[in-house]
Order: C-alpha cells, then structure tokens, then sequence
C-alpha cells in the first residue's frame, strides 16, 4: 500500500514538473501573432522594406517567407518588426512567417503577393498569375517620418512614395488618410494626387500629428485608403496600415498585449503631464538693427494632457533647481545666453501662472539689441518651467530665430538753397546723399520723382559710399503748376539677406508762380511795368538835326528828344539792394 502510494505521488510530482514547463510555452505560442505585413503588394524589380505588425515579438525574431527563406530582419519593439525583400524574388502569393528565438513561430497565409512590374508584349497573361494585371495597381513604395523619434502630441510630416504596379494608367488618385492615433493637420486628411503611369511613381506628403491620448503605447497605426480610376472610367480603392514606433518618455514601458489585438487601456493618472510650446512670435519692431530696443510677443500653448502650475518664462534659457518645492532662488535664470539680446525694464525671468491643457497665453519680454552685433540670423533660447499637479518640476527648453539687419544710415537733402521754383520754368534740384553710419555702404541708384512736373538728369547710380562720404546729383525741375508739393527721393540697395531694398525720403517745396509779360492792347509791345507802353525810337529828321546843332552854339542842351513813352532806359537799383529794374528817364527837347 505504502509502494503505491508513494508511486501515486512520484507520478504527480512529473506531471506536475512537466505543466509547469509546458504552461509557459502554451502562453508564449498563444500570445504570439501577425496582424498585418506592409506593403502587402511589392513588385520584384524594387528592393522594398516590409514592417510586419503583431505581439509579442522578441529580440531575435526572425521573418521568413515559406518557399524564399529568411529576410533580413530588424527587432522594432514587441509590437512592430521590419524586414528586408531583396529583388529578384520570385511573383506569387507568399505565407510570412515570424520565428521568436525559442523556436515558437505564427504565420500569416497570403500576407504578401509579390508581382513583376511588367509584361512583354510577346507573353500571353495567364488568368490569376499574381504577376500579369491588366489593370493600374497602386501600392507604397516607401514611407517615412520627418523625425527619428515620435512623442504623443507630436507635429511632423508623413513623407510617402506610391507605386503603379500595374500595366494601366491610373488617374484621379486620391490618398485618404483615416483619423485615430494620428489626426491629420492643414489638408483635411484628403490629398488629390493626380495620375500616374505604369512604373511611375508619385510623392506626397501630409502633415500629422500624434494623438496625445495613446500615451504608454509602444507603436501606433496609421489607416490610408488611395482610391483611382483606369482610364476606362472603372474605380479601384486600396487599403494601407502604416505602423510607426512611439516613444514612451520617463521610464513608462509597454507591456505585452495578450492577444494580438490590442485593447487601448485608459491613460494612467501618473503618465499624465503637462507639455509646453511656442506655437507663434514675432516683434514689435521690424526690422531689428544693432542698438534697437523692442518687444518680443509669444504665443504658448499647454500641449499636454496635464495642467501646467506656477509657469515661468526664462528668456535666455534656464531651469528650476528647488525640484517642485517653493524655496529661496528655485528658478535660475542667470546662466542664459545675452550676447546679442539683453533684457531692458525688466529681469529675464517672469511668472505666468497656471496654463490648462490645451489652452494658450501671450506673454512678452521687453529687449535691446546689442550694439555690437553684426546683421545675422540668431537664435534665442527660451525656458519654461513649471510642476504639474503631482508637484514634479520640468523644464521645456524652446529656440527662436530673430533676424538683425544694419540699414544704411544716410540723409538725403539740398547742399545749397535752390531758392523758389517757378512753374512753368527750369529749376535747379542740388540734392546730395551723405553716409552717416559708421561703415561704408554699397548704394543703388538715387531718382528724384514729383508729381505734375516734369523731371530731367534725375537718376544717377553710386556705388559705394564711405562713412562720412556724399554724392550729389542735379537734377532739372519743371513743375507745371504753382503751389506746396513733396519732391520723392529714393535709393535701392540690397540688405544683409540679400532681399532688394528701398529707402525713400520726401522733401517738401513751395512753386511760385512764374511771370510772363502780357503785350499791349493797342500797340502790340510791351508795357514798362507802369502800364504805360513802349514805344520804339522815331528815326530824326534834317531839322531835328539843324535845331540841336543851334542849340550847342548856344550852350544848351543838344541831346537827342524822343516822343513821348520812349526813350533810353536807365538801371536803378530796386529797393533793399538786390537785381536792377530798368526805368525811363524824363523826356527832353522842345
């Protein structure tokens, strides 16, 4: 009795060893799973990379196709494995096959049809050989991220290549991208790619961001439908699942899922938290040269899924050093970087209060630019720190750009006085540009403009101009009528970005009205400016003559008479000094 007792427990002490061995096993083999392979249509003349979605993955996992042998293969994450198909590999409908390395294996029948990209004239299609499509077939050819790492909340572009596998032209090809763990931004998520010809291909990209909801996941998918026409007007519509690997930042690790479908599990409080980012900026000033005081304006917006506590803006860059607890000197600001920007009115550092998730503040920092900088393009680092509602401090580190531009510094004006222009007459323009900055400039040209006038010899090229140094130009002025008018000055010249520029300057002016003699009514000349006319001398007679020659012997005046409203002129100076005005003396004779 005692034998088969101790027998009995023997026998269930190896049954008991050998579950326990074999349990594991079952899981592992019953965890295991392929969900999807992208692409699932390649063609054979390309080298195309294959990502094969499942669970439980293990490092070491090895992607074969049953018929071909084993692709090169790279471990992603449990989730997600990548594997390279080589060219040359046979057309037909292939079972893809994943191996983890403890031997434990899943496949999935039909996960890949590999097709030739084209088809002789001289061969006869056979109906339902995976190679021969008398019809457009569009696949992807490639896809990829503008950024290594994805983060939930992420902005980046999706960059695509699709493929015409097919012998037809496809038209009307329009990519569709499905909103969930990725929402599309600025297209609607409906992008019209047009045509594209058998072996062509066509790039697109559609800006996305990372749904801030799939926190703690390792991987996340993306679903595109393309749909097109064949020229004999008949629809097709393909269907992709793009899988990308996500980034779970401080220290959150995914766990395996138990079947291979996963189940998105609520957000746990802990992995909550706050983000914060400048979305817009810009200055009150434009454009910002050396010596220039202004504002900066920003536009920051909580990003996170967590409220943001007592914010602080540190411009110039910094951090929190009291690590969630209030104490004495808990933000230093000290260390930034103010070598081309410094604060002017108040410190670098300011308090912003509390920002919600999702929402968005302005704030503003007062700033001078150094005297001393050159013109450039400079990066400026802004620091945000903050705690979220555990009492964790973080630091989110921003950079902006703020361009500096050093304008000419030159006044344009007269460098003598051109008195008062007449309408109607020339008229002398003396202007003359002087380079007032410290350095010498490279100037274009100078053109004087006005309005109702006409404008002669006024534009003239440069060149370079030496600080303290001048260059005129003497332009002839016309005005076609008296009264104030503004003369346009301008100059071009090309800025440090090299974008053409233009200087320009008014000069304001008084137009006299010009003076035209008038004729007289009766005779045809002129007046004197009395009213009276002038007439022209009389030739003088033989008596005239004899008469004055008697008038000498007798010691009398014998000049010559003139009639009356004619004669000689004589200049006599005009009141107050100045130009002479011509004036008739009296009349003599009998």
């Amino acid at each position: 009795m005692k034998k088969s007792l101790s027998s009995s427990i023997r026998t269930a002490l190896l049954l008991l060893t050998c579950l326990t061995l074999l349990v594991p096993a079952l899981a592992a083999w019953a965890a295991l799973g392929i969900t999807g392979v992208t692409p699932s249509v390649v063609v054979n003349n390309v080298a195309t990379t294959l990502v094969i979605s499942g669970a439980d993955f293990v490092n070491g996992a090895q992607v074969s196709l049953d018929g071909y042998g084993d692709l090169t293969t790279a471990y992603i994450n449990s989730t997600t494995l990548s594997a390279a198909l080589p060219t040359g590999v046979a057309a037909g409908v292939y079972t893809v096959r994943v191996t983890n390395p403890d031997s434990t294996s899943i496949a999935l029948a039909g996960g890949l049809t590999v097709m030739v990209p084209t088809v002789s004239p001289s061969e006869t299609p056979t109906p339902g050989s995976p190679g021969n499509y008398e019809r457009p077939l569009i696949v992807i050819y490639s896809y990829d991220a503008s950024q290594d790492t994805l983060n939930p909340g992420d902005h980046f572009t999706l960059n695509m290549k699709l493929y015409n596998a097919g012998q037809k032209y496809a038209t009307n090809v329009v990519a569709t991208f499905i909103t969930g763990e990725f929402i599309p931004r600025e297209t609607g998520g409906v992008i019209a790619v047009g045509d594209i010809a058998p072996d062509n291909r066509a790039d697109l990209s559609q800006p996305l961001t990372v749904n801030p909801e799939i926190w703690g996941q390792a991987n996340a998918s993306l679903t595109m439908s393309v749909s097109y026409t064949d020229q004999a007007g008949v629809s097709y519509t393909e269907t992709f699942v793009l899988n990308f690997s996500i980034h779970t930042p401080y220290g959150v690790a995914p766990s395996p899922t138990p079947t291979p479908t996963a189940t998105p599990t609520p957000m746990p409080v802990a992995l909550r938290r706050p983000q914060l980012v400048i979305t817009e900026y810009s200055t009150d000033v434009e454009p910002l040269q050396p010596g220039m005081p202004f504002n900066l304006q920003i536009t920051l917006q909580n990003v996170g899924n967590a409220q943001a506590n007592h914010v602080t803006m540190i411009t110039g860059g910094g951090d929190s050093s009291s690590g969630g607890t209030s104490v004495p000197g808990g933000v230093s600001g000290a260390g930034g970087e103010f070598t081309n920007f410094a604060p002017l009115g108040s410190s670098n550092v300011q308090s912003l209060g509390n920002l919600a998730a999702g929402a968005t503040l302005d704030a503003g920092q007062a700033l001078i630019v150094n005297v001393n900088t050159s013109p450039g393009a400079y990066p400026m680092k802004i620091s945000f720190a903050y705690t979220d509602d555990n009492n964790q401090a973080y630091t989110d580190d921003q950079v902006i750009t703020l361009l500096v531009y050093l304008r000419p510094l030159v006044e344009i004006s007269f460098y003598m006085d051109p008195g008062m222009p007449m309408a109607g007459q020339p008229n002398l323009l003396p202007l003359q540009i002087v380079n007032l900055g410290r350095k010498s400039v490279i100037l274009g040209n100078l053109r004087v403009e006005a309005e109702n006038a006409d404008l002669m010899n006024n534009v003239i090229l440069i060149g370079t101009l030496e600080s303290g140094g001048y260059f005129t130009l003497d332009a002839t002025y016309i005005p076609y009528m008296a009264g104030p008018t503004n003369l346009i000055v301008t100059v071009d010249y090309t800025d440090d970005f090299n974008q053409p520029q233009v200087i320009t300057q008014t000069i304001p002016i008084e137009v006299m009205e010009g003076y035209i003699p008038e004729p007289d009514d009766g005779s045809g000349g002129f007046d004197d400016g009395n009213g009276e006319p002038i007439q022209p001398e009389e030739p003088e007679t033989i008596l005239q003559a004899i008469w004055r020659f008697i008038l000498g012997l007798l010691g009398l005046d014998s000049s010559p008479s003139t009639p009356s409203g004619t004669g000689t002129f004589e200049e006599y100076p005009l009141e107050g000094g100045g130009e002479v005005f011509p004036v008739q003396p009296p009349l003599k004779g009998p």
